[in-house]
């Protein structure tokens, strides 16, 4: 899900396979010329669909083991491959009216720098909610799909180690491994958001949006996602 804090999981995600011995998604990226389909930063492929994902798969059928991003939902080819654990899919989601208010705060201000994201055209509450629900539906599919580590942003903010854990056994690494408990350290909270590139951290604070929306979009956005809030395990 955007917004939540999904660049810093994947920097933990990728440190932590290069340091079990596998290759630096961003290498991967170069070596294979892969730059119009992976995103500088993060390697995000964008859509899952099976034109993109093919020759993502070349580099790995030669024998590399890395690691992409990706804000879509799963198509049917991208199923399969989880399936027949070819790929390894773990999927984290925030609390979806925080995502929200910060896609909206991370656009204007990049409008107001005059540098433009993809967020910048969320300039009002409506533009958000737009949006947020397309967001709450692919984590729908995505919670729908058998085989996926599945984690909320609030839980690795609160409970780092423990969460950290559930991800180094999901990838078959060893927990105990020096070289791993190295990549926990330099990922903590707060070290994550200060000094790693594409970590998009600004606030991370969880429940922000009771102050920044009035009782009336509350209501509002109870109206619209409030089935997925509480499904989440949110208020």
């Amino acid at each position: 899900m955007p917004r939540a804090g999904s660049g810093w999981y994947y920097n933990l995600t990728n440190d932590l396979v290069v340091a079990a011995g596998y290759q630096d998604g961003r290498q991967i990226r170069k070596k294979y010329h892969l730059e119009r389909i992976l995103t500088e930063v993060n390697c995000n492929i964008g859509a899952l669909t099976t034109k993109r994902l093919i020759p993502v798969l070349i580099p790995s059928l030669m024998g590399n083991t890395f690691v992409i991003k990706a804000h879509a939902g799963p198509n049917d080819f991208a199923k399969r491959l989880i399936k027949s654990k070819h790929m390894l899919s773990t999927y984290i989601y925030r609390d979806p009216r925080d995502a929200m208010l910060s896609a909206y705060e991370y656009g204007q201000r990049a409008l107001q720098k005059g540098r433009p994201n993809a967020f910048s055209d969320l300039t009002d509450f409506n533009k958000s909610l737009t949006f947020i629900q397309e967001y709450v539906q692919i984590w729908e599919k995505w919670v729908a799909c058998e085989g996926v580590l599945l984690t909320r942003y609030e839980d690795l903010i609160n409970n780092y180690e423990q969460e950290v854990e559930k991800l180094i056994v999901f990838l078959g690494f060893n927990a105990a491994d020096s070289s791993l408990l190295t990549v926990l350290e330099n990922n903590h909270p707060g070290r994550a958001r200060s000094d790693q590139k594409g970590s998009h951290f600004s606030k991370g604070t969880s429940g922000r949006f009771r102050e920044a929306y009035s009782n009336t979009e509350q209501e509002i956005l109870k109206q619209n996602i409030g089935r997925y809030i509480e499904v989440m395990g949110y208020e």
